[in-house]
């Protein structure tokens, strides 16, 4: 289990690479107040001096350090190009240079976090990797962050304290992170603002490991041995207590193997019930094996979590399509592709078209019965209509047939802008290649737009000639016509039984022929017995609106717009496209790919070799090496 960590620290490596955080990786982020002793007790878990020291904010980047534990020299000796140091460490940021003094180690910390950061006190979020190769230290990986801060300082902003716990909580929210919570003996552990961090992302305590520093500094007559039996507040991975160097033994050099045998003997004076687990080299102990364990346990997440996104990246890498070799057949294919894709939206759209405004117009719509009755008088001239006149009808029906020109129209113009519609889906959705060219899209616009435009005025004079078609001659032998043809009959039969009968009703004839004569100023109405102009009425009122629906159905049959207007656009579409696009001095311009393209394909490669090789190291792993 102790290859776990040299497989995360890989990891973290690959995925920097490409500068993403696609993988949530384990790893211990140190979170603590300025001044609390975080980095004595980083530089006593390596057993070296190499972190900036000094008054105020010092770590004011993070540092990502990863512990790697090494054969001694000695048995390295006879290895072929085998670095000549017993320990050694190396910076992400400085290809293959390795540092064998810990001295310019911290120079190079202290340089690289002035290139970012300035020379003052400023922050910055992108972090230092540092890896520290020594046979003296425990396979390890850990984040140092900035203390917490209340007050800026230097060229600090008035909100550095929210900028610090805004980075603090960017790391510790990462579910697979452990955090390693430092607090002095010295403060009040209730108002320990690591602790109070750490409880917002992780309320049951279950990533928390809680290091109380300076236990030696506690005022006389006290002690931590409450707070290091959990009994004041309780953590879930344990509550470690360390001696931390004081500034005295720094300016003097004390070594750090001095500090840990003078800490054990500290610690078996004031609490020797706890020596055995407080102190620096049980809490890298602790601190290695949990992270193994905590590794171990998100491992399978973590391989499923590689394989989802690579395929994920593969997916997004073939939309992208491949950088253009043949710019002829990518062109045709393309068009092609766009052309069959237009049609096909065609078909699966093209039944939907409403014509039902053409349908809802009322045949009877604008006549009254004295508009009825006027036509009829107009059609007789002076002399009284015995039978109702098929040129009244023929007068009606016209004005109605005219009716239907208008939405006709309208009916065009909304199936053009339709077809116009289908070219935007089909460049946004259905041919995702076309994307990748700019030029190549506006030019299939353009030329799909030019050839639905050119159309639209052919389209619209047929529909005018098919009106005049219908207005040119009323077929009054339709079989739609057989009511009307009923009504018609019996107005005549009941008119022929009114002659026949002439001798015994002349004298009722006589005297209501006087009575028109005496009352012509009472309009149309008197052309027509008040029985008759009810049957002529009637008889209108059934044949007008069966001539005008045949029209309509003319209308609603869509043959006009089908043929002229949209079969066309489908049968030329791609000769129309190929004709005007696939010239050769056009193909390079063409196909030139957008900025935005060539960039994220670049960047989706790099992340899909990145996941490539990270899914590699994890399938390395094998069952045995996890417990």
């Amino acid at each position: 289990m102790e290859t776990l960590i040299p497989v995360i620290n890989r990891l973290q490596e690959v995925f920097l690479t490409v500068g993403a955080e696609a993988i949530q990786l384990p790893q211990i982020v140190v979170v603590g107040s300025q001044s609390s002793g975080k980095s004595s007790v980083l530089e006593s878990l390596v057993g070296r001096d190499f972190l900036p020291r000094g008054s105020g904010i010092v770590t004011r980047r993070p540092l990502v350090l990863q512990l790697v534990n090494v054969p001694p020299l000695e048995e390295r000796k006879h290895t072929e190009n085998g670095i000549k140091a017993e320990e050694w460490g190396t910076f992400l940021h400085c290809k293959n240079q390795i540092f064998t003094d810990f001295i310019e180690i911290r120079k190079e910390i202290e340089e690289e976090t002035s290139r970012t950061s300035g020379d003052n006190k400023g922050i910055s979020p992108e972090p230092i990797y540092l890896k520290i190769f020594s046979p003296h230290v425990l396979n390890l990986t850990l984040v140092d962050l900035p203390g917490i801060t209340k007050v800026p300082v230097g060229d600090q902003p008035e909100d550095i304290e929210a900028q610090i716990q805004e980075m603090i909580l960017s790391f510790i929210s990462n579910p697979n992170s452990l955090i390693l919570s430092v607090s002095p003996a010295n403060s009040d552990l209730a108002t320990c603002d690591a602790l109070k961090l750490a409880r917002e992302v992780d309320p049951d305590g279950r990533r928390t490991l809680l290091v109380v520093s300076k236990l030696d500094l506690m005022d006389a007559g006290t002690d931590a041995l409450e707070v290091l039996l959990g009994r004041v507040i309780p953590v879930r991975l344990g509550i470690v207590g360390v001696v931390n160097r004081s500034q005295h033994d720094i300016n003097t050099q004390k070594s750090l193997a001095d500090s840990a045998r003078d800490e054990q003997a500290f610690l078996q004076r004031h609490y020797p019930s706890l020596a055995s687990r407080c102190g620096s080299r049980y809490l890298a102990r602790t601190l290695s094996r949990l992270l193994m364990h905590h590794i171990r346990d998100c491992l399978p997440e973590l391989k499923t979590r590689v394989t989802v996104l690579s395929a994920q990246y593969q997916a997004r890498l073939s939309s992208y399509g491949q950088p253009v070799e043949d710019h002829s057949a990518t062109l045709l294919q393309i068009v092609t592709k766009f052309a069959t894709d237009y049609c096909n939206t065609i078909e699966g759209t093209a039944r939907h078209i409403q014509t039902s405004e053409l349908w809802s117009i009322d045949p009877l719509g604008g006549l009254t019965e004295l508009d009825i009755l006027t036509a009829i008088r107009n059609a007789t001239g002076p002399r009284p209509a015995l039978f109702v006149p098929e040129v009244s009808f023929e007068l009606l029906v016209k004005k109605q047939i005219k009716r239907l020109e208008e939405p006709s129209l309208r009916c065009v113009e909304l199936v053009h802008e339709e077809l116009q519609r289908i070219i935007q889906h089909c460049s946004s959705y259905s041919t995702q290649e076309l994307l990748r060219f700019p030029k190549l899209h506006d030019s299939i616009v353009e030329v799909v737009t030019g050839l639905l435009r050119k159309r639209l005025p052919i389209t619209n004079e047929m529909v005018h000639n098919l009106v005049a078609i219908e207005l040119a001659y009323i077929n009054t032998k339709h079989p739609d016509f057989t009511d009307a043809a009923q009504v018609s009959a019996s107005v005549n039969s009941q008119q022929t039984e009114t002659l026949q009968d002439g001798g015994k009703r002349w004298k009722n004839e006589k005297v209501a022929e006087e009575k028109a004569a005496g009352d012509k100023s009472k309009g149309p109405e008197s052309a027509f017995s008040s029985p008759t102009k009810g049957q002529a009425i009637n008889l209108l009122d059934t044949a007008v609106p069966v001539s005008r629906r045949l029209s309509a159905r003319e209308q609603r049959d869509c043959e006009t717009v089908m043929h002229f207007l949209v079969n066309y656009v489908k049968e030329r579409l791609q000769s129309e496209l190929v004709g005007q696009l696939y010239k050769q001095p056009l193909l390079q311009q063409l196909l030139i790919e957008s900025q935005d393209t060539a960039q994220q394909r670049t960047e989706v490669a790099q992340m899909l070799e990145a996941l490539q090789k990270a899914s590699q190291i994890i399938s390395e792993i094998r069952e045995t090496h996890l417990w």
